[in-house]
């Protein structure tokens, strides 16, 4: 059972839901940390009380410590900052909420101090995953997924005894907000359209990824990481519900799936508990009122992304940390409204035809291949200008 928790990226969707769990269950928070959101970090720093709080930009860090002033809360700043509040000594649990590669190091670096992982960053799975689950194994740190896709996998597999007698996982996925559309029409749609998920409230960036179906395409070699499986035995199913978060399939037929409310505050809460759990105060799925569950099979010609991330798990070394970094590079030019949403996947391809993979790779060579394959997208786009 978690008691203090230090949060990486404790403004975004996740991290403040973290928060309201942790009022509920009474934790102590021993760091905060946020890109450059002043105002929201300084409320959170006064309620919580933290020993440290971190802003990655520098410029907004010397604002906060300002601000805080008054208080005996250290602020620190820049990766330098993830890496101290990733390795707080007061916290057990850390909390990985950050978006994006960022959060690699610090997720290591936790672990090399046997916290509990909290993983809600799929960013650190999918680009040195292998490198992760050693360190892991390593060093006795538990890693307990927090996406409500791999927390129902992990909470549906308590009961087995044997990962042998596992058939295949299957993920299940809402769609997104173009479900039954095709790629050609999916040509004009613009940013305001992408974010508008019908089941989930989240960040601009994994909302987007939920569009393209990149998002699921991530939680695939996510899975495969976590639980030590080939891709061949991870399969995707749309969901339009989001009510079966997603489900194992034994080898004897059986399913067995984890249910309830599209609410994160469940794996949230799970991920700090386990293997207890804690009463919520939230309204439980009612069966009788949460309508007809389908179940369809995704369009890898629509959403070609699911695609190119199975053909990169399948092509193992570099090549995921490659389409991660492209993708994170396409996704922040589509906010800005400088390609378009199908040029997504497009740039994606581009990167990994024009960056090579290497095999059993270090950190050293999967930043690498993350940096060439954001500087390939900047240069594919500035050719097509």
């Amino acid at each position: 059972m978690t008691k203090t928790i230090s949060l990486l990226g404790s403004t975004g969707s996740i991290g403040r839901q973290t928060l309201q769990v942790a009022r509920e269950l009474g934790l102590s928070v021993a760091a905060l940390t946020a890109n450059r959101q002043v105002d929201l970090l300084e409320r959170q720093a006064r309620e919580f009380h933290p020993a440290l709080a971190v802003l990655y930009d520098r410029d907004a860090a010397r604002q906060l410590r300002l601000r805080l002033s008054d208080t005996d809360i250290r602020v620190a700043e820049g990766p330098e900052g993830l890496l101290l509040a990733a390795q707080l000594p007061q916290a057990d649990t850390v909390v990985t909420a950050v978006m994006g590669s960022v959060g690699l190091e610090p997720t290591l670096a936790a672990i090399r101090q046997k916290k509990r992982i909290a993983l809600a960053n799929k960013e650190t799975l999918v680009c040195a995953g292998e490198l992760v689950m050693a360190q892991a194994e390593r060093w006795g740190a538990d890693i307990v997924p927090v996406d409500s896709e791999h927390s129902a996998i992990f909470q549906s597999l308590q009961g087995c005894r044997d990962r042998n007698e596992v058939r295949r996982l299957l993920l299940t996925c809402s769609g997104g907000p173009f479900f039954g559309r095709s790629f050609r029409d999916l040509e004009g749609v613009t940013p305001a359209d992408a974010l508008k998920h019908p089941n989930w409230s989240m960040g601009a960036k994994i909302t987007i990824d939920s569009a393209t179906l990149m998002n699921k395409g991530l939680e695939v070699i996510e899975a495969m990481r976590l639980y030590r499986l080939p891709v061949e035995q991870v399969d995707v199913v749309i969901h339009r519900q989001s009510i079966v978060h997603s489900l194992v399939e034994y080898r004897d037929g059986a399913m067995i799936a984890q249910l309830g409310t599209p609410d994160m505050k469940l794996p949230i809460r799970y991920a700090f508990t386990w293997p207890h759990r804690a009463p919520s105060p939230d309204t439980p799925l009612d069966l009788l009122t949460c309508g007809d569950l389908t179940f369809r099979a995704p369009d890898l010609d629509a959403f070609p992304c699911l695609r190119i991330a199975r053909q990169c798990a399948k092509a193992g070394g570099t090549a995921c940390a490659i389409m991660n970094g492209a993708n994170e590079a396409a996704v922040a030019l589509f906010l800005q409204e400088r390609v378009g949403f199908n040029d997504i996947p497009r740039l994606v391809e581009s990167a990994l035809s024009r960056v090579e993979v290497k095999y059993a790779p270090d950190l050293p060579d999967i930043l690498e291949a993350d940096r060439q394959a954001r500087a390939a997208v900047l240069q594919t786009v500035g050719d097509m200008v």
